[in-house]
């Protein structure tokens, strides 16, 4: 072979290993630190079940509020109900257009009917409340994954290789939050 095509070989298979690595491919939950110049991405990678839960104690009463929700086939956050035991500031006891509140057992939900966002939000309080993400049975605990007093867009979306070599994959140990 000679040196053109040798090296017409080396650039394609160059752009191919580049191109690849740069495609997002996994969809995953992710975490990205909210108004910072260079972000960190903490992530969980979305497998078969595509339903998943928020889980907080609630400031006033100290009960658990726990919020449901779906990724959509646009991968976008449909919030499906919320769960909780008292009613107080941000907990509504009634339901408005497009929601359903129900009471059962000393348990109030609030199910809605179509609620699609494409990202949320949420602050790491330094407070000791309780703040969990449940997917596929487990619960990770977002008070010690994430950094306490940062806030975080929270959003589903595809990762490229890079993208997740350079994140946080919070299913494995080791992560770099403190």
């Amino acid at each position: 072979m000679n040196k053109k095509k040798l090296g017409l070989v080396i650039l394609f298979v160059t752009l191919l290993v580049l191109f690849i690595f740069i495609i997002p491919i996994k969809l995953a939950f992710t975490f990205t630190e909210h108004r910072v110049e260079n972000p960190e991405v903490y992530y969980v990678p979305l497998k078969e079940d595509n339903k998943f839960q928020i889980r907080y104690v609630h400031s006033i009463h100290l009960t658990d509020v726990i919020e449901s929700y779906e990724v959509t086939v646009d991968e976008e956050i449909s919030l499906l109900s919320m769960q909780y035991e008292n009613l107080a500031i941000g907990l509504p006891g009634y339901a408005e257009e497009g929601e359903t509140f129900t009471v059962q057992d000393g348990v109030y939900t609030l199910t809605y009917d179509d609620n699609v966002i494409d990202s949320f939000v949420m602050l790491i309080g330094d407070v000791d409340a309780e703040l969990a993400f449940g997917y596929l049975g487990t619960e990770l605990n977002l008070k010690k994954e994430l950094v306490r007093g940062k806030s975080y867009t929270f959003r589903v979306m595809k990762l490229s290789l890079y993208q997740m070599l350079k994140g946080v994959n919070m299913n494995e140990k080791g992560n770099k939050a403190e």
